[in-house]
């Protein structure tokens, strides 16, 4: 089984950004527990831009078309989950389901903050979880 982490803008810096809100934990020191957690092959990728998120997602959905299959999307679009119409198509069009991850409760936080463009699409979303987020995003599509 494979799974891939997808991580948006800034979550580069998970360990560097406001700890109270995100933890203080490295994406690695993450990642790291997640494998060492879970029998399954978790990829990652993560980019700061838009276009290369949707890039790196067409290319999921495609190579699942042509037999290599993720079984399933971990999905941080960071703030791009509230702003992005373009990411949220390439989501809605995704043959491999998407689990939403969001570190912190978004409903709680800034007015711009409370709506994701992502939710209706993805299979799946997690809030306000804190980096547990993503191992219950893994647990949920082992489940399904």
């Amino acid at each position: 089984m494979a799974i891939v982490i997808v991580n948006g803008p800034n979550l580069n810096l998970l360990d560097l950004r406001k700890s109270r809100l995100y933890g203080g934990k490295s994406m690695d020191d993450v990642l790291a527990d997640l494998r060492e957690h879970f029998d399954v092959d978790i990829d990652y990728f993560q980019s700061n831009h838009e276009g290369a998120l949707i890039d790196f997602l067409q290319k999921i959905h495609l190579e699942s078309l042509n037999g290599k299959v993720f079984e399933g999307i971990i999905l941080n679009a960071g703030g791009y989950a509230h702003t992005s119409v373009a990411l949220r198509d390439c989501v809605e069009m995704l043959a491999v389901p998407v689990v939403e991850v969001h570190i912190t409760d978004i409903y709680s936080r800034e007015v711009f903050r409370r709506v994701s463009l992502l939710s209706d699409v993805c299979k799946h979303s997690i809030v306000g979880k804190g980096i547990d987020g993503y191992k219950q995003g893994i647990e949920w599509l082992l489940k399904r």
